[in-house]
C-alpha cells in the first residue's frame, strides 16, 4: 500500500525545547531546501523548575518560527507522567482511544508525516524515556487498520523513523552536516530564556548552567568534526539502511575530512 503523505518531516519532544538542542539542525536544513515541517511536544513543561507553561508555549512559537516550521502543537500530556499504555489498565479499555498512545497515533495518521523523528531512549530523564517508548509503540499501531483513535482515522505508516541522541551517546547511523544553520539553531534554543537563563529569580538547573549551551555546541563540533566540517547531528535508524547508487551518494556527500572516528559497538 502506497502512502499518501502531508509532511515531510514531523519531530516528537517530550518537552518544549527539547527538539531544538537535538534536532533542530536538520530541522532547519530541511526547511531551507523547501520542505514542510513540524515539531509535536508531548508536554507542556509544567514541572520545569523554571517558567511556566504559558511562557514556555508563547517560546515554543518564537523558536517554531527561527526554524520554518509549518506546524507545531503540544498534546499536552501530563509532564512527569507520560505513559504509553495509559488507559489500558483494566479490559475492556474503555479509555483506549484516549489514551496517550492513540494521542500520539492520532497525529500520526492526521499530519501523515513521511519522515519521523524521535528521541533514542537510552536517555537521562524519564520522561525522555517514556516519550521514547511511547512513540515507538505509536508507529507501530498507527499503522494497524483496527487501532482506534478519537475522532476516527484511517492507518498510516510513514517512509523512515529516525531516533535523535539527547545526553547518552549512541553509534550514529549518519550525522548531518549542520555548520551552515548552527547560528540559527542557537537562536531557536534562546528563544527559551526561561530555561537557559540564571537569575536571582530562578533555581539552579543543569539546563541554565554555565556550561550547558557549551555543552550542547561542544556536541555539535564534535559531530561535526567527524565528517571534517564545524557542526553536526547524529542520528539512528533502526533497521539497515540501503542505497542503489553508491557513487551518486558519496559524490552528493563527500566529507572527505574527518578529524575523529569512532569503532564500532
Amino acid at each position: 500500500m502506497s502512502e499518501t503523505y502531508h509532511l515531510d518531516a514531523l519531530a516528537f519532544g517530550p518537552h518544549p525545547d527539547d527538539v531544538e538542542l537535538c534536532c533542530g539542525g536538520l530541522l532547519l536544513n530541511l526547511a531551507d531546501q523547501g520542505y514542510q515541517t513540524g515539531v509535536v511536544d508531548l508536554t507542556r513543561g509544567e514541572l520545569g523548575s523554571n517558567g511556566t507553561p504559558e511562557l514556555r508555549a508563547e517560546e515554543a512559537a518564537a523558536a517554531g518560527k527561527v526554524l520554518g516550521l509549518s506546524v507545531r502543537e503540544n498534546l499536552g500530556l501530563p509532564d512527569g507522567w507520560i505513559h504509553p499504555w495509559s488507559g489500558y489498565e483494566e479490559p475492556p479499555a474503555e479509555k483506549a482511544a484516549h489514551s496517550h498512545l492513540a494521542r500520539v497515533v492520532e497525529v500520526l495518521r492526521r499530519l501523515r508525516p513521511e519522515l519521523v523523528l524521535i528521541p533514542w531512549h537510552e536517555t537521562r530523564h524519564p520522561d525522555h524515556r517514556a516519550t521514547s517508548e511511547l512513540l515507538t509503540k505509536a508507529l507501530f499501531f498507527a499503522g494497524v487498520r483496527k487501532f482506534e483513535t478519537d475522532p476516527p482515522s484511517e492507518r498510516f505508516v510513514p517512509r523512515q523513523v529516525l531516533y535523535y541522541q539527547m545526553r547518552y551517546r549512541f553509534h550514529p547511523s549518519f550525522i548531518v552536516d549542520t555548520s551552515a544553520v548552527s547560528e540559527r539553531k542557537m537562536e531557536a534554543v534562546h528563544c527559551y530564556s526561561s530555561q537557559f537563563q540564571r537569575t536571582n529569580d530562578t533555581a539552579a538547573t543543569l539546563i541554565n548552567s554555565n556550561l550547558a549551551l557549551q555543552a550542547l555546541e561542544s556536541r555539535d563540533r564534535y559531530y561535526g568534526a567527524m565528517l571534517g566540517v564545524t557542526h553536526g547531528e547524529p542520528y539512528l535508524c533502526r533497521n539497515t539502511l540501503g542505497m542503489t547508487d553508491p557513487l551518486s551518494f558519496f559524490r552528493d556527500n563527500p566529507f572527505t575530512q574527518p578529524h575523529f572516528f569512532e569503532v564500532a559497538p
